[in-house]
């Protein structure tokens, strides 16, 4: 997902969410001077019973914190400057860090990496053949990037997360520092 389409996504986001709260809290903010508002009450539009709700895993902060600090400290100890890019189940990045000097095509190869990861469930290495060939590929899927540097954090044997490097010279180096942010899972107090 390249970032103009992100921020869009975001801007768009923020305006609606502003416009309800707007909304909600405008009607008491235009009371007239010296009188009480009168509370508002939340309208139900339907009540969802549970066989209609699914949970999801997700990565907590923590663990994202923990992974795109051991990916970066990979990346050091490489001496490499990239971007570490981390996305949820839905695609949408959750945490990124773009270290000093990774260059400014790093982030949109990172969460693209990431975003391919986890929509496949497999290493962004491992799907570089699927996306040769002639005539239509998984490659002409928007959003996705087939290089190595995007691997995919796997809970209760489904993908749950992406994590995608960009900006190494090879994707081998990007696949390595990825797979460091991934080994710092496994060591999380749970």
């Amino acid at each position: 997902m390249n970032a103009i389409h992100l921020r869009k996504r975001l801007a768009v986001g923020a305006v609606a969410g502003l416009a309800v709260v707007g909304g909600v809290v405008g009607l008491s903010a235009y009371a007239a001077p010296g009188t009480e508002a009168e509370p508002i009450d939340a309208v139900t539009v339907a009540e969802v019973q549970e066989g209609g709700v699914r949970g999801a895993s997700a990565l907590t902060h923590e663990a994202a914190l923990a992974v795109l600090d051991a990916a970066q400290d990979k990346a050091a100890e490489l001496d490499q400057r990239v971007t570490v890019a981390i996305v949820d189940r839905s695609g949408n990045t959750v945490a990124m860090v773009q270290g000093d000097g990774a260059g400014p095509q790093s982030p949109d190869s990172a969460e693209a990496k990431a975003y391919t990861a986890v929509s496949w469930g497999r290493a962004t290495s491992d799907l570089t053949e699927a996306a040769e060939g002639e005539g239509a590929t998984i490659a002409d899927i928007p959003g996705t990037l087939f290089l190595a540097g995007g691997v995919p954090v796997v809970y209760d044997g489904a993908p749950i997360a992406g994590i995608g490097v960009g900006g190494a010279p090879s994707g081998d180096i990007d696949e390595e520092i990825a797979l460091a942010g991934l080994a710092a899972l496994e060591n999380l107090d749970g």
